[in-house]
């Protein structure tokens, strides 16, 4: 048992010896310090970006009401417009100054039409 207690307490310090050779410029305090300012950045962004989502749902919901209060707006607008319409008759044509035409149609000949006149062949 004694040997196994010398063996591991031989291979401790050996790892000791060589952890101190590798980190002779701080690396583990280094690492560490870029570890924690990479959570605080990726905190700071996810913020951000949590925060940009809330806002464009609000923005979102208001205009979905706002929109809807504009739907709202145009069907009383179109039931206005029908109302109005249906009062619409030739009699009010001619109380605000209206007057008939007559119609003139003007009409031509096809560019490949043959007249025949006086039996002309």
């Amino acid at each position: 048992m004694k040997t196994a207690s010398l063996k591991l307490k031989s291979y401790a310090n050996n790892v000791n010896a060589n952890v101190h050779i590798i980190d002779n410029g701080n690396l583990q305090n280094r690492i560490l310090h870029t570890m924690l300012w990479t959570i605080a950045i990726l905190a700071f962004c996810y913020i951000i970006f949590l925060g940009t989502m809330v806002f464009n749902i609000v923005e979102r919901k208001s205009l979905e009401a706002y929109s809807h209060t504009l739907g709202n707006e145009v069907g009383d607008l179109e039931l206005q417009y029908l109302s109005m319409s249906q009062k619409i008759d030739l009699n009010l044509a001619y109380s605000l100054g209206f007057k008939d035409t007559k119609a003139k149609y003007a009409t031509r000949k096809a560019l490949g039409s043959i007249s025949i006149a006086k039996n002309e062949i």
